[in-house]
């Protein structure tokens, strides 16, 4: 009885894989689809109470800053002129957003207030400066010479420290390729990318004065974009090491490296939800025949901290 039942079911599944070859053969593709429209939604920035973030879209051909809640709603465009924007950095009293302005050869680091209001720059307009990072107090802004003035070949690039009030500049790192400056949460060091080869970028910890720096990532792969975790225990980070750029969490020290979720495409700039439980990082990946960007946001709950 069995085999009777095996040999009539092994019957009609023959049956069912000639209709399924035979309706497909009368029916054809006539052709493949591909995305048409795409987006560019990247590195965001998020406000001191952890309520919205700043973040770059593409806008007519053109990187502007908007905010949003941290749920996607209530999305506001902050900067509306024919230049591009990139780089915002939201100062911990939730006054100001630093960001890069870049027009025709000009790229400078300005100011803005948190409504977009008030644009007036901060770095001297006679170097090309980017990735403005505030100190805990909102007095001073980080950043660093570009690195990319003729790509794909880096140059050399420093990281200087600006006293908003005085307009005070102050180098801090030089030598070689030195990038990413991220203050940590009680101000006395700063975080900072600096390539050691062409391939092999490190994250380093330097005191707040740039001395004292040392390698905490000490691996072959391309690290970087460091970001504290507000409560200073923590650093995120992208990195390739496994061919793939995803983000990673480790001790300052460099210790229990992990990876934070796996992901396709390119994760880089990862930045701390206020809950220290959250983190929110740019995905970018090749769809059809563009790019897009989008903003993902990885929960640390299951993580044992």
């Amino acid at each position: 009885m069995q085999i009777r039942v095996l040999a009539r079911c092994a019957v009609l599944g023959v049956f069912a894989i000639l209709s399924l070859a035979e309706l497909s053969s009368q029916n054809p593709p006539l052709t493949l689809a591909y995305q048409l429209t795409h987006s560019e939604t990247m590195d965001p920035s998020l406000s001191p109470d952890g309520k919205r973030m700043v973040y770059i879209s593409v806008v007519a051909g053109k990187e502007q800053l908007l905010a949003m809640n941290l749920d996607g709603s209530e999305p506001a465009q902050l900067t509306h002129d024919d230049s591009d924007h990139e780089d915002p950095a939201w100062s911990p009293d939730g006054k100001k957003i630093a960001f890069v302005l870049i027009k025709g050869s000009l790229e400078q680091i300005h100011l803005m207030n948190s409504d977009g209001s008030g644009v007036e720059p901060l770095a001297p307009k006679e170097l090309r400066t980017i990735h403005p990072n505030w100190s805990p107090d909102s007095k001073q802004v980080a950043y660093c010479t570009d690195d990319d003035l003729k790509p794909p070949k880096k140059n050399d690039s420093d990281i200087y420290v600006i006293d908003i009030a005085s307009r005070q500049t102050v180098k801090l790192i030089t030598g070689g390729v030195n990038t990413y400056p991220a203050w940590s949460p009680d101000g006395r060091r700063l975080a900072f990318r600096r390539m050691l080869g062409e391939t092999n970028s490190e994250v380093f910890i330097a005191n707040k004065d740039g001395s004292d720096a040392r390698n905490v990532t000490n691996n072959a792969a391309f690290d970087g974009w460091p970001s504290w975790s507000p409560d200073g225990t923590k650093i995120a980070f992208a990195s390739n090491r496994n061919r793939n750029y995803e983000i990673y969490i480790m001790n300052p020290d460099g210790s229990d490296v992990r990876k934070v979720a796996n992901s396709e495409g390119r994760a880089t700039a990862p930045q701390w939800g206020k809950d220290g439980k959250t983190i929110y990082f740019p995905i970018c990946k090749k769809v059809d025949f563009k790019f897009d960007c989008e903003i993902y946001a990885a929960k640390l709950d299951a993580f044992s901290q």
